[in-house]
């Protein structure tokens, strides 16, 4: 009886340790294995065989990750407080560094996310968080990218996603777009007005230069009085068109 029990216990104890020596990783997974403590290598995907008790293996997802970077309190160089988050994608490209290198590779990234979010966005102005956040996440990602390099991780892409000012804040800028719209509407009548005088001047020099010319055109303004249907026109009469319609009038009666 008691060496039944001794070959049921000595069958659970092989078979769990058979259990522990088979590993089977997805495609998208790697092993990194321990020998007695020290590294051995990297193994995957697909059937994994350990020796039990003497090597352990720690599992790492190579899939991109999606890491949402809490806001953050911080002043731009204008000394606006604002609240800032962002979205951060990454994955590890380097097993080995990732579990050696760091204790948690998540948490480490996800950390210095927040303080480089801090410091690349606190060395700017309010306006270019607003309008240029392109160039601010491919800054942000640059510097990220390079400081986890170390750790086996590659920052694909960070996204700035929010930026909420306070009430008082939205008020003034929102002031401060309706002046500036004013500013260029008064801009764009202004140049119009000076380009309409310029070409008033070009015109009265032109008419100056033909006095034929300014008879003509006083002719086809009385045209067009006259065709809006007024019963009675009262315009005053330049004495150079009387004196050009004289002119006229004897060139036509000297014989040919």
């Amino acid at each position: 009886m008691q060496i039944d029990i001794f070959v049921v216990v000595l069958v659970v104890i092989v078979a769990a340790l058979l259990f522990s020596a088979v590993k089977v990783l997805r495609e998208y997974e790697r092993g990194v294995v321990f020998m007695l403590g020290r590294f051995y290598r990297v193994k995957g995907p697909g059937l994994i065989l350990l020796i039990p008790i003497v090597q352990q293996m720690v599992r790492v997802d190579l899939r991109v990750k999606v890491l949402d970077v809490p806001s953050q309190d911080l002043i731009t160089r204008d000394n606006v407080s604002v609240k800032v988050n962002a979205v951060l994608y990454f994955r590890v490209v380097d097993p080995q560094q990732a579990i050696i290198n760091v204790q948690n590779y998540m948490e480490a990234t996800g950390q210095k996310a927040q303080t480089t979010l801090r410091s690349v966005l606190g060395q700017h102005e309010l306006d270019e968080l607003l309008a240029e956040r392109d160039r601010l996440n491919a800054n942000i990602q640059k510097i990220l990218d390079a400081a986890t390099d170390v750790w086996g991780i590659k920052v694909a892409n960070v996204e700035i996603k929010h930026v909420d000012l306070n009430e008082n804040m939205v008020r003034a800028i929102a002031r401060q777009a309706e002046a500036e719209r004013e500013r260029r509407a008064k801009v764009i009548h202004a140049d119009g007005e000076f380009q309409a005088a310029t070409k008033l001047v070009e015109a009265a020099a032109q008419l100056g230069r033909e006095p034929q010319s300014m008879l003509l055109r006083y002719l086809q303004t009385l045209t067009e009085v006259a065709s809006e249907g007024h019963t009675t026109i009262v315009f005053p009469v330049p004495t150079n068109a009387l004196d050009l319609l004289r002119g006229l009038t004897v060139e036509a009666a000297k014989p040919r």
